[in-house]
């Protein structure tokens, strides 16, 4: 916990903090690259280029800074930790890095907020920071312990088996562990780190959910291309898994991590996805098909047509499997698409007004953020607790969660 005077500091300083958040992490960002250039290998560079992972940093510590000073803070702390951390460990982020990352905050907090911050303040926001990396330091120990591996030798070398067209723009990617070590467990919905060299010599790591549960001595993730849009730059890694990596070529994968994962209880389940988003909730019901069929499942999915509609076959091949499932998709553009015994087909974007949610039913999501923010609204209207609702965010969790 924070210490009284400091908490008292951190609550009179926290509004300015908030307000100039992108700026200090820009001038964090921008300091510490050029003091260590080899961390650019460990952070997407991509995010950087477009911002979004200098806003995710400064919700971050202003979203723990917040919890720390508020009544009832220690639960909603450990899951802003928890997806942190497993992000971090499959980066293989190491401890002394903590060290680096918080001279160049704290020098980039005074630097943009100038003679306020005296002090008092220093040493106030220095124990947020620190009470901030010790938590996480320890959560990623526990981590890499569980996945029998250290920051250094987190990633190793798997063959890329099969290479599976799933739509225009997603490959599906089989892959082979070559050390002889095995596939590590993992529980459905959860990712692996895939780390790449590009042309220009720069390491770039991005994760990928594990898309459907292990089948003998191999691991299944599913790429999505992505397009620049609006004059941004296509994916740099995403662009180079389609274009260059090949059957029997060699990837650099990190152990399983992630906390969006199925419990093993027997409620209701509602799958909420959109385009990509449908990644691990497609393990997850590959993973009930094997092990609990009959348990009641409503899963719903979004996307622009039949045609981008990754994994659905394999989905719909599971789900057969499973007596207590329905699906219902809603295509913007259907194609003819109709509905059958096995899919029901709706036109237009996912609305719940109407629809007769599973009662006490736990709640999964993966989408884009402003799909997900409108569905959870929905969820909370017609009833559903929030702390059983669970959701994952591919990139820099922009999500506050405060709408």
């Amino acid at each position: 916990m924070l210490s009284p005077d400091h908490a008292d500091t951190v609550r009179a300083t926290l509004p300015a903090v908030i307000d100039h958040g992108t700026q200090i992490t820009a001038t964090f960002y921008d300091a510490m690259f050029a003091a260590h250039p080899e961390l650019r290998h460990l952070f997407n560079q991509g995010n950087q280029a477009n911002g979004e992972q200098r806003q995710a940093l400064a919700l971050a510590v202003a979203a723990f800074a917040q919890r720390l000073t508020s009544e009832g803070g220690p639960a909603s702390i450990q899951l802003l930790l928890s997806r942190i951390a497993h992000k971090h460990a499959s980066l293989g982020v190491r401890p002394d890095q903590y060290t680096i990352v918080g001279r160049h905050l704290l020098e980039a907090v005074a630097e943009v907020l100038g003679p306020a911050v005296t002090p008092e303040v220093h040493a106030a926001w220095s124990e947020v920071y620190w009470l901030f990396a010790t938590l996480l330091v320890a959560e990623e120990a526990r981590l890499y312990h569980e996945a029998s591996c250290t920051p250094e030798d987190a990633f190793r070398p798997w063959r890329v088996a099969e290479r599976r067209p799933e739509t225009d723009d997603v490959l599906s990617f089989v892959l082979e562990p070559t050390d002889g070590q095995g596939v590590p467990g993992y529980r459905p919905g959860q990712y692996v780190s895939v780390a790449v060299t590009l042309p220009d010599g720069l390491r770039q790591p991005r994760q990928y959910s594990l898309s459907r549960v292990p089948t003998g001595d191999a691991i299944q993730i599913t790429v999505r291309r992505v397009r620049g849009e609006d004059g941004a730059p296509d994916g740099a890694v995403s662009t180079f898994l389609h274009r260059n990596v090949a059957e029997g070529d060699l990837l650099e994968v990190s152990p399983p991590f992630g906390d969006l994962v199925l419990d093993d209880d027997s409620d209701p389940l509602l799958l909420i996805s959109a385009g990509i988003g449908v990644t691990p909730v497609a393990a997850m019901i590959d993973h009930l098909a094997a092990t609990a069929p009959d348990r009641p499942v409503l899963a719903l999915h979004a996307d622009r047509s039949p045609g981008t509609h990754a994994l659905r076959g394999q989905i719909t091949s599971a789900a057969r499997a499973m007596p207590g499932v329905r699906r219902i998709t809603w295509y913007e553009e259907p194609d003819g698409a109709a509905s059958s015994a096995d899919e029901e087909v709706r036109t237009g974007l996912m609305d719940l007004d109407g629809l007769s949610l599973p009662p006490k039913a736990r709640v999964y999501m993966c989408g884009p953020i402003a799909f997900m923010r409108g569905i959870r609204r929905e969820l909370l209207a017609a009833g559903v607790s929030d702390e059983r609702i669970h959701y994952e965010v591919f990139g820099p969790d922009l999500w506050g969660q405060t709408d």
